[in-house]
C-alpha cells in the first residue's frame, strides 16, 4: 500500500479534507470530511487531526498535503515539520475535481460556494487545461445573507425546510404573466421573467424562502448555460455545498429540460475542489 496524498480546502468557516492512496496499482479515495471552526487555522488543524486519526494515518504514511482555498494563505509554514505541504490554485482544483467526479474529458465545472466560479476544464493526452471563465457574487453567501435579513434564519437546513410548501407564483413574474400569447416562439412560458417581480402581499415565509433559493440557482444556472454553449458543450458539472440543497437541485432539473444542458451533480460533489487539490500534479505547481 502506497503513501497517502491529502487535499485540504480551507474556507472561511469550514475546512474540507480528503485523501488518496495507492492500493494494488489503483488510486483509492479516502472518504472526505468537513470540519467547522471559527478561524482557518483552528479549522485546518482540526480537520487534519480528525482525518488522520479516523483513518489510522501517521505522518510517515502521508506523501504530501495539497492545500487550496482562500483560507490556506493563513498557513505560512508546513502543518508539521518534515511534511511536504504545497499550495494549489483554487481554480485548478475546481477543474480537476469536476472532471474526476464526473468521469468526463471536458466540461464546464461550476463551483457553488459562498460565491460562484465557472471553469472550463479539458483533459487531453494526460494533460489538463484549466481556464477560469469568471463567476458571480451570487452563491451560498447570498442565500444565507438574504434569508437572515428577510426571514430571520441563517442555516441551510432551516432555509431548506422553509422552502417546503413554498409557491413561486406568489414571488416570481413568469413569461406567461406578461403575455397572453406566446410571442417568444419556442420559449417555455413558465420561465422566470423577473425574480421577485410578482412579490405578493400574501407571500409567506415559505414562498419567500423558495424565491430566494430559486433566484440564486437560476442566476448560477443561466451563467453555466451561456458558458457551456460558448464551448459547444451540453454538460455542466456542479460542485460545492449548494449541490446538497434539494430545492436548488430541483431548479437545475427544470433548467435542464428547458435549455438542453445536462447538469451533472456527481457523488461527493460538495468535495469537488478539495478532491481536485489532492489530484493536482506536482509538476503543475
Amino acid at each position: 500500500m502506497g503513501k497517502a496524498i491529502l487535499g485540504i480546502d480551507v474556507g472561511g468557516s469550514t475546512t474540507k479534507i480528503v485523501g488518496f492512496r495507492e492500493e494494488n496499482g489503483k488510486r483509492v479515495l479516502i472518504e472526505p470530511q468537513c470540519v467547522r471552526a471559527t478561524d482557518p487555522l483552528t479549522s485546518i488543524y482540526g480537520a487534519f487531526g480528525k482525518f488522520t486519526m479516523q483513518n489510522g494515518l501517521a505522518l510517515s504514511d502521508i506523501e504530501r498535503v495539497m492545500m487550496t482555498g482562500a483560507g490556506a494563505t493563513f498557513l505560512d509554514k508546513p502543518l508539521y515539520e518534515g511534511l511536504d505541504c504545497r499550495a494549489v490554485p483554487e481554480f485548478n482544483s475546481v477543474g480537476l475535481g469536476g472532471l474526476y467526479l464526473s468521469n468526463l474529458d471536458e466540461a464546464v465545472v461550476v463551483s457553488m460556494g459562498t460565491g460562484t466560479a465557472l471553469i472550463h476544464a479539458k483533459q487531453k493526452d494526460e494533460k489538463t487545461s484549466i481556464r477560469y471563465l469568471g463567476g458571480t457574487g451570487v452563491g451560498g453567501g447570498t442565500l444565507v445573507g438574504l434569508s437572515r435579513k428577510i426571514l430571520g434564519v441563517d442555516t441551510i437546513e432551516h432555509i431548506e425546510q422553509l422552502c417546503e410548501g413554498g409557491d413561486l407564483s406568489n414571488i416570481d413574474l413568469r413569461i406567461k404573466d406578461i403575455s397572453t400569447q406566446n410571442i417568444y416562439h419556442g420559449v417555455n412560458t413558465e420561465l422566470t421573467a423577473s425574480n421577485f417581480g410578482k412579490l405578493s402581499d400574501l407571500a409567506n415565509k415559505h414562498d419567500i424562502a423558495l424565491g430566494i433559493v430559486n433566484m440564486v440557482a437560476e442566476t448560477i444556472g443561466m451563467l453555466a448555460v451561456f458558458a457551456a454553449r460558448n464551448f459547444q458543450l451540453d454538460r455542466v458539472v456542479l460542485t460545492g455545498n449548494l449541490t446538497a440543497i434539494a430545492p436548488i437541485r430541483h431548479v437545475f432539473d427544470v433548467m435542464e429540460k428547458n435549455f438542453g444542458i445536462r447538469f451533472i451533480i456527481p457523488q461527493n460533489a460538495q468535495y469537488g475542489t478539495v478532491i481536485g487539490a489532492a489530484l493536482c500534479p506536482t509538476e503543475d505547481l
